[in-house]
């Protein structure tokens, strides 16, 4: 996706090349936009958050149940305020992340004067080298070298925006030069760093359950979408070309993928038959299952958790976001790096954190008894590629405004371009309602048409 469509889905920076090992999975997918100035509400209650969340985030992250609870609110604020931040900054914007057990937020800036903006919008400030945009542009560069000739023994490369640097991953100092040789990039803005990774892809409507591909592989459930009156589900590209069938969990006819992307990205998305409903839902594996409220992105250090078919569900932080991994396929760009594990066959699956749906699985290293990286597909692209829309607890929203947006009939208090508070009251058509989620109006998310914001009183 473009740098304008990523920033206003608040999206955070992090780059990082892979060698797949496929960890297919599907999903349910939709979209829920907070107010990027509203601190106060969370889009969703954090006391919601299912037995089966607590119990991975209490054994995953050491938290007891209370501190599960918190950090997550904390979390979801965090994500409004970096939006707004980052859209009020604009070129001096360098990055968002969260630290620490309550999720604290830090915004930096390349500009000094700006710190007090930031500090206002209650984040911690700090002043950098390096805008975001400048070190996306080395990445960027990157990027396309890789798409021209896949680099050797250089596994992964991030923007860390913790360390204001581009990171470059590889087994030795000498295949990392090599590579910014290659690609021509300002090495003084790069830091070259010794890594034994050998990611690969996992691969072997209710997310994370198993699916199956022309009967041989499978793969796991990301979440559910639709598209117009076609229901389905969201997953990764490297688990079925366009025409793969599908066989669910229940090992009965299930769909044909509709479109797929890998590599290059790593995205995809099945349209089922009559007789699979989606649902908003992500599999707890025995601990309840877990609601989609919306697809908010989150940023760097957020406690993420993911439901796969093999090793069901496991929890950690988000490490990076739009990072770029190399597996034998080919690069990827655009994956998140975290620290949850996975295995073959959990590809495909759910990567939630709190109620916001925010990817699919793709691929990693390492597994659930060592420990491991693994790298997810955020939604929100993916979603806006193939014009699918998540299915969520309120029905979902649009991923973006339209192109051309839709003439709203007149009437009413309700404005596009309006901040709205939870639990603020509008007039539209003749009719009272109130709004379920914080978020900024845009044209075409009128009160009558959107009722995973608003609800008529």
């Amino acid at each position: 996706m473009e740098r304008t469509t990523l920033r206003r889905r608040a999206l955070a920076v992090g780059t990082a090349t892979v060698a797949v090992g496929a960890l297919a999975l599907a999903g349910l997918t939709g979209v829920a936009s907070a107010d990027p100035a509203a601190t106060s509400a969370p889009p969703v209650s954090a006391d919601s958050l299912s037995p089966g969340m607590l119990a991975a985030l209490e054994r995953d992250l050491g938290l007891d149940a209370d501190a599960a609870r918190g950090r997550i609110a904390n979390e979801y604020r965090a994500a409004a305020v970096a939006a707004g931040l980052e859209k009020s900054l604009g070129a001096s914007f360098a990055g968002a992340r969260v630290s620490g057990a309550k999720a604290v937020l830090t915004v930096a800036t390349t500009d000094a004067s700006e710190a007090a903006r930031i500090t206002d919008a209650g984040a911690r400030a700090e002043v950098v080298g390096h805008s975001l945009d400048r070190l996306e542009g080395v990445k960027k560069t990157l990027d396309k070298a890789a798409l021209r000739t896949a680099p050797k023994d250089v596994p992964v490369w991030y923007v860390d925006v913790a360390a204001n640097r581009v990171v470059v991953n590889a087994a030795s100092t000498a295949a990392g030069q090599a590579f910014l040789k290659a690609a021509g990039v300002d090495s003084g803005l790069v830091t070259v760093a010794r890594s034994a990774e050998q990611p690969r892809a996992l691969a072997d409507i209710r997310g994370g359950d198993a699916y199956y591909m022309n009967g041989s592989g499978r793969c796991s459930v990301g979440f559910s979408v639709t598209r117009g009156t076609q229901g389905g589900f969201a997953t990764a590209g490297h688990c079925g070309r366009v025409g793969t069938t599908t066989n669910g969990v229940n090992q009965q006819a299930q769909g044909t993928f509709q479109g797929s992307t890998f590599p290059g990205r790593d995205m995809a998305w099945v349209a089922t038959n009559a007789n699979w409903t989606p649902r908003p839902l992500v599999n707890g594996y025995g601990r309840g299952d877990v609601t989609v409220a919306g697809s908010t992105a989150a940023v760097v250090g957020v406690s993420v958790c993911r439901s796969g078919s093999t090793t069901g569900w496991h929890c950690g932080t988000i490490q990076q976001l739009n990072t770029s991994v190399t597996y034998p396929e080919g690069t990827i760009s655009g994956v998140t790096r975290t620290s949850v594990c996975a295995e073959p066959g959990d590809s495909g699956g759910s990567y939630i954190s709190g109620s916001q749906a925010q990817g699919v699985t793709s691929g990693g290293s390492g597994n659930c008894s060592s420990g491991g990286t693994t790298y997810f597909q955020p939604i929100n692209p993916l979603l806006q590629t193939y014009g699918l829309t998540l299915v969520t607890s309120g029905g979902g929203t649009p991923t973006d405004p339209p192109t051309t947006p839709p003439t709203d009939p007149p009437g009413g208090t309700w404005a596009a371009g309006t901040a709205y508070a939870a639990g603020a009251t509008v007039t539209y058509g003749g009719a009272t309602y109130r709004c379920l989620q914080a978020h900024t109006a845009q044209p075409g998310w009128n009160p009558a048409d959107v009722p995973a914001l608003w609800q008529r009183v």
